[in-house]
Order: C-alpha cells, then structure tokens, then sequence
C-alpha cells in the first residue's frame, strides 16, 4: 500500500496528527500496537473537556473522530524496521507485512525507568506519579515526598510546594543537591533527606510510609518521583535524524526533523512526558508539516 504517511505511535500526538491528516484528505496509517507508556494511569487531567477522563476512554473517543475519515487506518501492530527508499521509506511490521509511505512521523513516545527503589512500581500511577501539573491537585494538602536523584530536584520540590506545604525531599543517597538548595528549602520547611530508600511500604497502591537505610521512617500518602527517559523506538536514530542533547529529536516549529520527510511529534521529540493537550497539539503541527511539504511536492517544488 502507498501511503502519504505512516505514523508510528498511537497516543495523543500520533493520534491527533492522524486525525489532521485524514482531513486533509491524506492517506495514514497508524500503527500502535497498544503498548502505552502511561499503561498504569487511571486518569488523566489537564486536556478541556475531557479531564479526568481514563485513558482508555480517550483512546476510544479519538479512534471513533478518526473512523469519520476513511482515508485513516489504525493498524494494531508494531513497526519492527523502517528503511529509505527513493519516494520515501519502506516499513515492515512484526506480521511481515511491508507498507511504502511518503513522509514518516515518528510518535511512539517515551520507555521511563524509575528509580531502583523496592516497590516502587507498585505505587507508581496511583499515589506517585511523574508531573504535577497532571497529578498535584488530587494529591493537595497531603503530606507528600519528592523522589529524585537527578539535578531537577530542586525545580520539582518547589513546584511541588504550591500544592502542598508539607513536602520532604528524597534524594535516595546521591548527593544532588547543593547546601544552598537544601538551605532554600529548609527556609520553606521542606525537609530534605539523602539517605538511600530501603522500601516504600501501603496497601493497594497507596503509599504510607518511607524506610530509609538506617532504619529512619517517615510517613507520606503520596508524592513525584523522576523516571529516567528514553526513546521507545530508535527508528530516528537509526535514520540519521539530529538529536538533542537530552536524547530528544532536534525539530523545527511543525515538526520536521533533520532527516527529509521524517517528524516527530509528542514525548519523541519533547524528551520528558508532555501533559496531553501539549502531546496534541505537537501532533496536530506535525500533521501541518506533513500536509504542507506534500502539496509543495505535487506542485513539483
């Protein structure tokens, strides 16, 4: 099949660039083969009109928008290799099925690692989670922690903090905050502790209490802790596309890559989870791209 498009990733950003293209009477295929990165949320918030709303239902909603467009497919399956080709790339799928596309947006999105905490997966997605912004009204007023062993330590806990005054920082024995930092926040009483994490202990998702190495414990219902990130597919790479330093794709403002004809949009080129709406609109600029770099195309420019 040729195709204008392929689309690799089926979350907001992939999603909403196949609805913008399937408007543009453009021939798409998405393939997502429903393997999401925020598998573990229940909710998500921050996108008008639908917050709080769990990610399947979204899923479903955008999938229904989509079908109204018949030049769109949603293909349930994963893209396992992507090749150059004189009008364009060549993609086979892990049902060795071969699909020739014009243009590529890359829009899998982010593979995060957490901290090697005990635990720790068994509260992530229900009392801690990765961003404020999309989690910190439901956790207001609670007594919180921090949990990161990266520079953003700093940043975090002082978002953190405009939606909860009782917040302890954790920075599970590195050593990534400097004595002024720590004095800032101690001015703020937000406690701050680098002793490693020994276990995190609650029932049913919800976290209640900290263990530190020397046996020290402090009692929280919940908080934000930093993943490590990652790209869930390395087809850009692979393709020669720029990257930032942070591992992101380096793009202009409608999401063209280095590499002619490849895009990246949402979390691939952003490089830290984007709320939603955010994710969104990246497709939809990505779609922008596409559509206009096509028609200069048919146009013989």
């Amino acid at each position: 099949m040729n195709l204008d498009c392929a689309i690799i990733g089926g979350g907001p950003a992939g999603l909403n660039a196949a609805l913008v293209l399937g408007r543009s009477r453009r021939v798409v295929i998405v393939f997502d083969h429903n393997k999401p990165r925020n598998a573990v949320t229940h909710e998500s918030h921050g996108f008008i009109t639908r917050d709080g709303i769990e990610p399947r239902e979204l899923r479903r909603l955008a999938h229904a928008d989509i079908a109204q467009y018949p030049s769109v497919t949603i293909k349930p399956d994963k893209v396992t290799e992507v090749q150059r080709s004189e009008m364009g790339f060549h993609l086979m799928t892990s049902n060795g099925v071969i699909y020739h596309a014009r243009t590529l947006i890359l829009a899998a999105g982010l593979k995060e690692s957490l901290p090697a905490i005990p635990g720790i997966r068994d509260f992530y997605g229900r009392s801690l989670f990765s961003c404020p912004y999309c989690d910190g009204w439901e956790l207001r007023d609670q007594p919180l922690v921090v949990i990161s062993e990266g520079s953003n330590i700093f940043n975090l806990a002082k978002t953190v903090f405009n939606w909860s005054r009782n917040v302890v920082v954790c920075t599970n024995g590195m050593n990534s905050l400097s004595s002024q930092q720590i004095g800032q926040l101690g001015q703020r009483g937000i406690q701050v502790t680098q002793q490693k994490i020994k276990a995190l202990h609650g029932e049913n998702g919800r976290l209640h209490r900290i263990v530190f190495a020397n046996n020290t414990e402090i009692e929280r219902t919940g908080g934000f802790v930093t993943p490590s990130w990652g790209q869930a597919a390395h087809f850009g790479e692979a393709l020669g596309c720029a990257m930032t330093q942070a591992g992101g794709f380096v793009t202009d403002d409608y999401g063209r890559t280095s590499i002619r004809g490849i895009y990246a949009a949402g979390d691939s080129s952003i490089i830290v989870p984007a709320q939603l709406v955010v994710a969104a609109g990246e497709g939809s600029k990505a779609a922008i791209g596409v559509n206009t770099d096509l028609s200069h195309q048919d146009f013989g420019f």
